[in-house]
């Protein structure tokens, strides 16, 4: 009895000490400025000041009580709050309340399946030295949750029904005070006075009635067969419905959801509209693959978009993103794509769409791009206004038992690295999963900020419908085999609540019977209509690339006057502008280029091409760390004011400009923004939307999207898409990583026209190659080679004349040497070029003739066949190249020409490692290639 005494004194020592430091620092706060701290802690401190007010002080400066109760010993201090022993009920109640918004989340019945492990959330009576003597008690405090006085017995119970009901709510670390008290106030109001109207009820039962047919008749007639299902987390289905129906009451038109497969076929009929024929026939295997667009995928990874009827009779148009298996990979897809649709179809207003990332519970703990799409979320360059993000929480991933998934407390953890507020929702009550849908919408359109809603469920087969979870988790299986679907739990409560609910549990029970009859039946639906919006219809304009488009590139061209307009924008600051010594040499020497000299470098070719896409009326995005001004401070898209640091983007004030120019210095990510860029480029076909990586290798962090998005998407899910990635790539003696772009693995990647790969070495080249990728009737990623030392390189220059006729030259032929005198062709590819013919100067080689190969694909095989022709029979080809042999362009080279020309390959030797990271060594090997390849000293 002992021992248990002690350790109740202990565990009270701890609880009044924790809270005592704590109180006594926001009171100190408290008493110098009342508005410095957070309102629910400013009403605590004002109802502290009413008890000074009303009792007055004991001899230590506290509220008296009539008798002082020391705490280990020691009295408080004065001018400090009391421990807890010592303070009035009155506050120690407003204590409690505090307690019940902060923790309270932790005793939610939100477990379905399992008993909530007890994680201390210290909420009882004597830990706020209250009594069962109190509980009859009129508080004032009641007031605080908006119940007027009341019992301490009425508050506790109030506290429970919202804080320990089917939901569980954090939201206490949100910073900003009027968004933390909306908060509050809505979770306190809605929660003890909501009843959805019959309407409400009859829809969720309906809702939950589809939800469970499908999955019912998919297990009937395709037993066996893949199909992530939703069981268990039916509730999904009433909880999108709701959102939808929701968001259309407040102004919202669009709703782009991204999501991974479970469940996705269930959201595809019940909330997309996609018929049932339709989803059956995939099923059958029965559906025709176009052999002209791709080889399609699997049916649990396909989008869809369709034009869906509100309650309100609006219609609000879907999307659903296609998405590979990689989890959470489509997150910065949806958003971009998101950004995209806001930046010129709503024209910056971003409440007229809302993105849903639909997440499972292991991977929203466990995926780095969770991470960094949540660090994306209010940032200038990637906002899109707020993100829904709903948690199907299976508490299983795959086999894994959340123990082993993630350290947090909850998977959700992650949302308050913004101050993201998070509803924890029972799956089994799907009224509370219908009332977090209303309220994240209502928060998301109020605040334009993220929200998390974590619906705890579970998943009632394995991984897929052939696994057996038993394996793994018996126990939890052997709970989840006898326990009802949520629609009969819902079903079984509104029988039990009374005459109005029961006659309508009896009478949509009769219907979801002649549902599943329907069903069993092969009902043929009328398909949805797909959105028409105005960039549908500018996709829908584009045609699919042929062979022969590849042939020659179109004219892109500009004139003279456009020239000169954008010169004047490139080469002029406003008024009172003060630019640092070095940007105003640069400009100056712009100025040069454009109106003296009349030959452009490569930074000026590039915001030329920008420039005239902006005068045909195109939208221009580029994003990358450090972009504005470019890594190798080339580019000075954006200058600031050496006074006042303000930015001045001059293709932003650009004369007579039609079009919207954006660049953002992104965050420090490859993946999530790569995966953004594409994502804004499949929406707007009329955007260049370009992604820059500081150095070629920074691509490594990105390879998830560049495989299952980048160089597959529209073989996967016929969808083209135009993104534009630089990748600075060029053997300057700066060891293995800022050496090599690995232009093998986009090689090793490409086929079927499904990307171009370029590595360009001429100013014009490059602005024609930009300018190609919106000329096209079509669209295809591009991937370029970026230069770093070509940047300033003095022959790497391009008269201005070269900018207004003709277009992207896939093949650079050798003008500078006698073709008679020709003995040995060099083909290469890149910054190499300059040190060959530089060397061939200073050498005075006669018989060597040095081919560019531009694009690398699609290889512009009959040009560099022709290119080779012009030279005598008997000509020697070599494939010369700065990286090893086992990397760079060889492999792909000698495949697709083994067959038309007897090639040999002069190379760095194959290795391990792209590049030496000894200087020494590098300036031999280079010497080494460029003498071999020229025969000097052979």
């Amino acid at each position: 009895m002992f021992a248990e005494d002690k350790h109740t004194m202990d565990k009270y020592s701890y609880i009044a000490n924790a809270h005592v430091a704590y109180i006594d620092e926001l009171y100190d706060d408290y008493k110098k400025d009342p508005d410095t701290i957070d309102s629910s802690w400013k009403a605590f401190f004002d109802g502290f000041e009413f008890a000074l007010n009303k009792y007055g002080e004991d001899e230590n400066g506290g509220a008296a009580t009539g008798e002082k109760q020391p705490v280990n010993g020691n009295l408080a201090t004065k001018g400090t709050i009391m421990d807890m022993e010592q303070l009035p009920k009155e506050i120690k109640v407003r204590a409690l309340i505090h307690a019940y918004r902060s923790r309270g989340h932790l005793r939610s019945k939100t477990n379905p399946v399992r008993e909530r492990r007890d994680r201390k959330a210290l909420l009882d009576l004597e830990d706020f030295g209250l009594e069962k003597a109190d509980l009859d008690t009129v508080f004032q405090a009641g007031n605080e949750i908006g119940i007027g006085d009341a019992k301490l017995s009425k508050i506790i119970e109030s506290l429970k029904i919202i804080y320990e009901g089917s939901m569980g709510f954090e939201y206490l670390y949100i910073r900003d005070p009027e968004m933390l008290d909306w908060f509050r106030i809505k979770v306190e109001k809605d929660a003890l006075a909501f009843n959805p109207p019959l309407e409400d009820k009859k829809r969720i039962l309906s809702k939950l009635n589809e939800a469970v047919v499908f999955e019912n008749f998919l297990h009937t007639k395709y037993l066996g067969q893949k199909r992530f299902s939703l069981e268990g987390g039916e509730s999904t289905i009433p909880f999108l419905d709701s959102l939808i129906n929701q968001a259309s009451e407040r102004g919202v038109e669009e709703v782009m959801i991204g999501m991974a497969h479970r469940g996705r076929l269930n959201v595809l009929a019940n909330i997309m509209g996609k018929t049932y024929e339709q989803i059956f026939s995939e099923f059958e295997g029965t559906a025709k693959p176009d052999l002209t667009m791709g080889d399609g995928d699997v049916k649990y990874h396909l989008g869809f978009s369709s034009e869906v009827p509100a309650n309100n009779g609006k219609l609000m148009i879907l999307k659903l993103a296609p998405n590979p298996s990689h989890l959470e990979a489509v997150n910065p897809v949806v958003e971009g794509f998101v950004r995209a649709k806001i930046d010129d179809h709503y024209a910056g207003d971003e409440d007229k769409m809302i993105p849903i990332l639909i997440h499972g519970d292991a991977a929203v703990a466990g995926q780095g791009i969770v991470y960094e799409v949540t660090q994306m979320a209010n940032l200038k360059g990637y906002y899109t206004g707020g993100t829904i993000h709903f948690v199907i929480n299976n508490q299983v991933g795959f086999t894994t038992d959340f123990d082993d998934a993630r350290s947090s407390i909850y998977s959700t953890d992650v949302a308050k690295i913004i101050d993201a507020p998070v509803i924890h929702v029972n799956g089994d009550d799907p009224e509370a999963v219908v009332y977090a849908a209303k309220l994240a919408v209502d928060f998301r359109q109020k605040f334009n900020k993220d929200i998390f809603v974590d619906m705890v469920c579970y998943r009632r087969h394995g991984h897929n419908e052939s696994d057996e979870p038993k394996f793994t988790q018996p126990e939890l299986y052997n709970i989840i085999s006898k326990h009802p679907n949520p629609r009969e739990i819902y079903n079984k409560t509104l029988l039990e609540r009374g005459q109005v609910d029961a006659k309508l549990a009896k009478q949509m029970d009769k219907e979801f019977r002649q549902l599943l009859q329907d069903r069993l039946n092969l009902v043929k639906e009328k398909p949805l209509p797909y959105s028409s919006s105005p960039f549908e219809k500018a996709w829908k304009a584009l045609e699919r690339a042929k062979p022969e488009d590849f042939e020659k590139s179109p004219d892109t061209g500009v004139s003279k006057e456009a020239i000169e307009k954008i010169a004047e924008s490139l080469t002029v600051l406003p008024k009172g502008f003060k630019p640092i010594k070095q940007i105003e040499a640069q400009l100056k020497q712009r100025k040069e280029m454009f109106f003296q000299s009349r030959s452009l470098n490569w930074a000026a070719a590039e915001l030329l091409a920008y420039g005239s896409l902006l005068l045909e009326g195109k939208t221009v995005r580029i994003t990358g760390q450090d972009c504005q001004r470019g890594t190798f401070s080339h580019r000075h898209a954006v200058v600031h004011d050496a006074n006042t640091n303000k930015p001045y983007n001059s293709l932003k004030e650009l004369k007579d400009s039609k079009g919207k120019f954006y660049i953002y210095n992104s965050l420090l990510s490859e993946y999530a923004v790569l995966g953004f860029e594409y994502g804004y480029a499949m929406a707007n076909p009329n955007a260049l939307t370009v992604w820059e990586a500081q150095f070629g290798d920074f691509a490594n962090g990105a390879q998830t999207m560049i495989d299952q998005f980048i160089t597959s998407g529209e073989s996967k899910w016929q969808k083209m898409n135009g993104l534009v990635m630089l990748l600075p790539h060029g053997y300057e003696g700066q060891g293995p990583e800022h050496s090599n772009a690995r232009p093998e693995r986009f090689l090793q990647l490409a086929a079927e026209y499904n990307v171009v790969v370029a590595n360009v070495t001429e100013p014009s080249n490059f602005f024609h190659l930009l300018r190609r990728q919106l000329a096209w009737n079509f669209r295809k990623p591009c991937i370029v080679m970026s230069p770093k030392s070509l940047l300033r390189h003095p022959k790497v220059m391009s008269p201005l004349e070269e900018f207004t006729r003709g277009g992207f030259r896939e093949v650079l032929t050798d003008t500078e040497i006698d073709a008679k005198k020709v003995k040995r062709v060099v083909l290469c590819s890149g910054k190499i070029y300059y040190e060959l013919t530089e060397m061939r100067e200073k050498e005075k080689v006669e018989d060597v003739a040095i081919i560019r190969v531009e694009q690398v694909h699609p290889l512009p095989k009959n040009q560099i066949l022709k290119a080779i022709d012009s030279y005598s029979k008997d000509v020697e080809t070599v494939w010369v190249q700065e990286e090893p042999e086992n990397m760079g362009y060889w492999a792909f080279m000698v495949r697709n020409l083994y067959k038309d020309l007897n090639m040999d390959v002069i190379a760095r030797k194959a290795s391990a490692s792209p590049a030496t990271g000894y200087h020494k060594v590098h300036v031999a090997e280079q010497k080494q290639i460029l003498e071999k390849a020229l025969k000097i000293n052979s």
